[in-house]
């Protein structure tokens, strides 16, 4: 494992098409029983080099109920994006993930978390890698489909502060589905 996340932290696959140089971010132990597959770092993630650190990754920290130390710890808690690297910004907020770079790693770098027992995903672009029946459909429906993925899968809205009227319009998701989430994540990282 050490010699491929090597391998990624060098990448250049798509440094000609990043508005910043290459900065692959992952955080990845074949100890680890959560993945939480996300879409790509942002800038502030980019700039410090740890993923989610920002307001997103507060809240979705407290989503599941855990602190900063628990979430770092890849041990507990592997985090592998859609995009390795922040693919910049665009009108609405940051651009998609490169699409070089799933093909290029993803596969490889789950192969090598055999201890899995939960998988986040987390918006549209890890949507549709790991629950590809829910192409085209509104990652509402997917979510509010959650009870159908089993224990190991739960797919989440982004939780970027601009998914705030999702979350004030689906009021479901925190009665419901959060409860869960804490539940699943209390129990595998403790």
């Amino acid at each position: 494992m050490s010699t491929l996340v090597a391998q990624v932290r060098a990448c250049t696959l798509c440094a000609a098409s990043l508005p910043l140089p290459p900065r692959p971010l992952l955080q990845i132990d074949a100890a680890a029983k959560i993945l939480v597959a996300g879409q790509a770092p942002g800038r502030r993630a980019h700039e410090s080099g740890i993923p989610f650190d920002d307001v997103s990754g507060d809240r979705l920290r407290a989503w599941m109920g855990i602190d900063r130390e628990v979430f770092c710890d890849a041990r507990r808690i592997a985090i592998v994006p859609m995009g390795l690297c922040y693919p910049g910004t665009g009108r609405g907020g940051d651009l998609a993930p490169r699409p070089e770079c799933a093909p290029a790693w993803r596969a490889r770098l789950l192969a090598g978390l055999p201890k899995l027992q939960l998988t986040l995903v987390i918006g549209r672009y890890a949507l549709d890698w790991h629950l590809p029946q829910y192409r085209g459909a509104g990652v509402t429906d997917a979510v509010r489909d959650w009870r159908r993925h089993g224990s190991a899968l739960l797919p989440l809205p982004h939780p970027s502060p601009r998914n705030q009227r999702w979350l004030r319009d689906h009021p479901w998701f925190e009665a419901e589905v959060l409860p869960v989430l804490r539940e699943r994540v209390a129990a595998l990282v403790s």
